[in-house]
């Protein structure tokens, strides 16, 4: 192997091995791995002496050029391995040599050199909505919205499965019964956050969950911001709805104005730290919006074109009809958008009896047209 010069000795069903053996390697840091991996044909086969030489024209340090050579005996088994445990999960694997891989992965300075995909990706045109893990109950309802809004469209809603702002984004997206696809900072196959195996389940269902982390990967720190650049790529624009002042949001944000993509924020009182981010981003040229339509006008004429018109309907939206009678309407109006209401005061803004407003509260929840929070409290739903 030593003695080969040659690109071509480096067949491109050994180069998929060593893709997912080199995304696997803990050994290697992830910044060499990716850059090692966008063309192990320049160095796979070159000879021991001249590694120095090659790790200074790539831009990486000899000892992770060394540790990448040091796959190519292993690398049909680590790759066959990472196979049968994504299969297990019900995944597969998409390397850069795969026609499924999205095309606008190659526009990152290093792009993943394998995905982890559960469900089906699709080329229809896609939105990131990111924001806050702590957001209040406006920023959720707005996420949500939003999402609910574009998937009814046809726009793809991409997001990060955190809770808060992502989560929302989610479950809008599949409440209008659109696609969405979540970008983890984990493995796959890792239940993170905790107790959104359900969620998960349902956007690879309707969607996909995507990382380019192998089987097993526990989330750290450090991987959300590398997710991050991922989000960005596969949205046309990315909305931040909240976001502190250090919020990872903002990270993607600036990655999608690398790109040259869109940016939108939602604008938020001045006083509340997790509007920071989006009134900063509007200070700086992002798009402020109000409704989804916002976004949607600002897309590419070829773009809207592909979309789901006005008074289209996305199958299995599930649309909801008004409240069954006028008392359960009247208990509705007072449920005000972004904001809670206590019960009492519903009761008392109603004039109703309570076991009458309870009765009331409890089919407008399960007819999705308000969520109820402890106090107990209640928010219209988008």
């Amino acid at each position: 192997m030593n003695g080969a010069h040659s690109p071509s000795a480096l067949d491109s069903s050994r180069e998929r091995e060593l893709l997912i053996a080199l995304n696997a390697a803990e050994q290697i840091p992830r910044d060499k791995a990716l850059v090692l991996a966008r063309s192990p044909a320049t160095w796979a086969t070159g000879r021991h002496s001249e590694d120095h030489q090659t790790a200074h024209t790539l831009g990486v340090d000899t000892k992770s050029l060394r540790a990448a050579k040091s796959l190519l005996g292993p690398a049909a088994g680590i790759a066959a391995r990472e196979t049968r445990n994504a299969e297990a999960s019900g995944a597969r694997i998409i390397t850069r040599l795969d026609p499924e891989l999205p095309a606008q992965l190659g526009e990152l300075d290093l792009p993943p050199p394998v995905l982890y995909c559960r469900g089906e990706l699709t080329a229809a045109p896609a939105v990131a909505i990111v924001g806050s893990r702590d957001a209040d109950a406006y920023g959720l309802e707005v996420a949500e919205r939003f999402a609910t809004d574009l998937a009814s469209r046809g726009v793809v809603v991409v997001s990060g499965l955190a809770r808060g702002v992502d989560t929302a984004a989610h479950r809008g997206a599949l409440a209008a019964g659109g696609k969405t696809v979540a970008i983890l900072g984990c493995g796959i196959d890792v239940d993170y956050p905790r107790g959104h195996r359900k969620l998960s389940d349902r956007i690879a269902r309707n969607g996909a969950l995507v990382s380019e982390f192998r089987m097993g990967t526990h989330p750290e720190a450090w991987r959300f911001p590398v997710r991050n650049r991922i989000i960005a790529a596969l949205a046309i624009g990315t909305l931040v709805v909240r976001a502190t002042e250090r919020s990872g949001s903002l990270i993607t944000a600036r990655l999608s104005l690398e790109l040259g993509r869109d940016v939108y924020a939602l604008p938020g009182n001045i006083y509340d730290r997790r509007s920071v981010g989006p009134n900063s981003l509007i200070r700086d040229g992002a798009l402020a919006v109000q409704q989804a339509s916002d976004i949607i006008e600002a897309l590419p004429s070829r773009q809207q074109d592909r979309l789901v018109p006005v008074d289209g309907n996305v199958s299995g939206s599930g649309e909801r009809g008004l409240p069954g009678t006028r008392t359960e309407r009247a208990v509705l109006d007072v449920v005000p958008r972004g904001e809670l209401i206590p019960q009492d005061e519903v009761v008392a803004m109603t004039g109703l009896p309570i076991e009458e407003v309870l009765a009331h509260l409890l089919s407008l929840e399960l007819g999705g047209w308000v969520r109820r929070y402890p106090g107990p409290s209640y928010c219209r739903r988008p």
